[in-house]
């Protein structure tokens, strides 16, 4: 089992969203007594990325986003669903990493209780909803430094040997070239992940 080392610094946080997102695989998400190894991420970079949050400038909603890197950034999807970011670079730049899927690592009873599900199996996890459920985050974490001690924390993992990107997945109102460009990056050789279309 993967036990969770030494909370991720701020400075690992506030580079190039791309470069972060991929360093983020495979470290461990701790909340309670659940931790979580990210095996899934989509990188969304500044007013220029028109699949960001940020496209249309600062707004109430997306405020932290613009923040500096190492906070989350939480946002309820159609209503229904928290999605998981961390927010990347410098304050003003606009950049985020959504959290698209994860592994379980401990506390298995209570993400399946979180998740009102009987059997450990990829369903589990797979997608952003998914994993805010299973760390049940809600709004209160929108702005949490995830490089302090604190209710969610980031902490070292094991980074993957392998590294598999493709295009992000329920951005079809950005541009071809948003849409068609490679910045969702998962961990190679695991069925934790939660859209398996990967190049």
């Amino acid at each position: 089992m993967l036990r969770p080392g030494k909370l991720i610094p701020q400075s690992f946080y506030r580079r190039d969203v791309d470069l972060v997102a991929r360093g983020l695989l495979g470290q461990l998400l701790v909340r309670d007594d659940v931790i979580l190894r990210i095996t899934e991420v989509e990188a969304y970079g500044g007013p220029e990325d028109s699949a960001s949050h940020v496209r249309h400038g600062r707004t109430e909603r997306n405020a932290v986003m613009w923040g500096k890197g190492g906070h989350a950034y939480l946002y309820l999807c159609y209503g229904l669903h928290w999605m998981l970011n961390v927010v990347t670079g410098e304050e003003g730049q606009g950049a985020a990493v959504l959290i698209r899927a994860c592994e379980p690592v401990a506390g298995l009873g209570t993400l399946l209780a979180r998740r009102m599900m009987h059997a450990v199996k990829p369903a589990l996890l797979a997608g952003p909803g998914r994993v805010a459920q299973g760390l049940n985050l809600d709004q209160i974490f929108n702005g949490e430094a995830l490089f302090r001690k604190g209710d969610l924390e980031l902490r070292e993992g094991e980074a993957p040997q392998e590294i598999l990107c493709g295009p992000r997945v329920g951005i079809a109102f950005a541009t071809p070239a948003d849409q068609q460009a490679l910045r969702r990056y998962a961990v190679a050789g695991t069925p934790w992940i939660s859209a398996p279309r990967l190049t």
